[in-house]
């Protein structure tokens, strides 16, 4: 009798988990945004739809700017083009240079 209740517990139990196991791949938690590779040359402004930051647990802090076109390309947020804009496109104050 307590091998049974055993192998209907385990079983029940596996159940369960692989019940749950595809449920909780429904709900992808790790970061979309993040970049890898940077561009070195900014681009024209016309070219730029919007911009937006990498996700903050992103290893690599970074501006992903969104192109006309349906492109994305990343920048560093210390390179100065992307950063002028960044704050150009969401309108605050300041550039991050000092006159």
């Amino acid at each position: 009798m307590k091998t049974i209740c055993s192998v209907l517990g385990l079983l029940l139990l596996t159940a369960c988990c692989c019940y749950a196991m595809p449920q909780s791949l429904q709900f992808n938690t790790s970061p979309v945004n993040c970049c890898f590779n940077f561009a070195v040359r900014g681009i024209p402004v016309q070219r730029v739809s919007y911009i937006t930051k990498s996700h903050s647990s992103c290893l690599k802090p970074a501006f992903i700017v969104h192109t006309i076109k349906g492109r994305e390309m990343c920048y560093r947020q210390t390179f100065q083009w992307a950063l002028n804009m960044y704050n150009k496109l969401h309108n605050t104050e300041g550039s991050g240079q000092q006159a």
